[in-house]
């Protein structure tokens, strides 16, 4: 819409923008890879070599984020939570550029919360798995599901199986991390 209306915005004026859509979209006017702080709003870019390849399960239902934050109180119960910290083994990871190192390392406090509240999650992680993801993980609040796959080759073995296995209602692929490039960065101020 800035290009499109040819709106004279800054890059802060867009982030401030995009924050009050969401908590998320900031990281999409940014791209790469990033540490997500605040609510996610801030976003830091963080160093990362190589391409990773994704596999989304989609669900047919969702879930809301409000309900998952009080479900993982719940089950958090009076256990103190620490402040969040980047996780020093998944940038290092990144760093290297290894995918097995990544899996490895990747997690995600509100995932028992997400499948507390839709148990079918914890079945489409385990077929995902069992079809050869080096990791699967409940994307932010779910319901999507999101596998690591070893390369190019296996995201696509890992798509085809969970569709014919129904184990998800929609599947799709990706592979990252993907830059905003200085064309768009200038047509975006």
């Amino acid at each position: 819409c800035h290009r499109l209306w040819g709106l004279d915005l800054s890059a802060a004026e867009l982030a401030h923008l995009a924050a009050g859509l969401g908590s998320d979209i900031p990281f999409l006017l940014s791209g790469g890879t990033a540490i997500g702080s605040g609510r996610g709003e801030r976003i830091a870019p963080t160093s990362a070599r190589g391409t990773y390849h994704w596999v989304f399960a989609l669900s047919e239902t969702g879930l809301s984020t409000p309900a998952v934050y009080a479900e993982c109180d719940r089950l958090r119960g009076s256990t103190p939570v620490p402040a969040p910290e980047p996780s020093p083994d998944l940038l290092a990871a990144l760093s290297f550029g290894n995918a097995e190192a990544v899996a490895a390392a990747m997690g995600n406090d509100l995932q028992a919360a997400a499948i507390s509240l839709q148990p079918g999650l914890a079945e489409v992680l385990e077929a995902g798995m069992s079809f050869g993801a080096l990791a699967g993980i409940v994307s932010g609040s779910g319901p999507t599901v999101a596998f690591l796959a070893r390369d190019a080759e296996a995201a696509i073995d890992l798509a085809v199986s969970l569709t014919a296995s129904g184990s998800a209602a929609d599947v799709r692929k990706a592979s990252g991390p993907v830059t905003v490039g200085p064309v768009e960065m200038a047509a975006a101020r």
